[in-house]
């Protein structure tokens, strides 16, 4: 047999009282909020998937734009073995081209 349990015992008193009374548009309430908060956040999601593609294109656009014509005006490859530098510290070596 166990011996009883304060903590028991005074949960069940707290159980054992009436319960407040819950006001009458509470529930309503809560849930138009929750609504209102699921919306916001899907518009954030939303706004920040569009700015994570819209950043991307421009990457990929100035990359294409930008990037060098290796070849000579005369037709030719440099043929050089080297990377063009975006940064202008002229062209880097490449040893893995090798």
């Amino acid at each position: 047999m166990r011996a009883p349990n304060r903590r028991d015992d005074e949960v069940r008193q707290l159980l054992d009282t009436p319960h407040p009374v819950v006001p009458a548009g509470l529930v309503a309430s809560a849930a138009a909020r929750g609504r209102r908060t699921v919306r916001r956040r899907r518009l954030a999601r939303q706004v920040l998937w569009v700015l994570l593609v819209a950043a991307v294109v421009a990457g990929i656009v100035l990359a294409v734009v930008t990037w060098p014509d290796r070849q000579d005006p005369a037709g030719g490859d440099t043929g050089d073995g080297t990377w063009w530098s975006p940064v202008g510290m002229g062209p880097i070596s490449a040893p893995f081209l090798r």
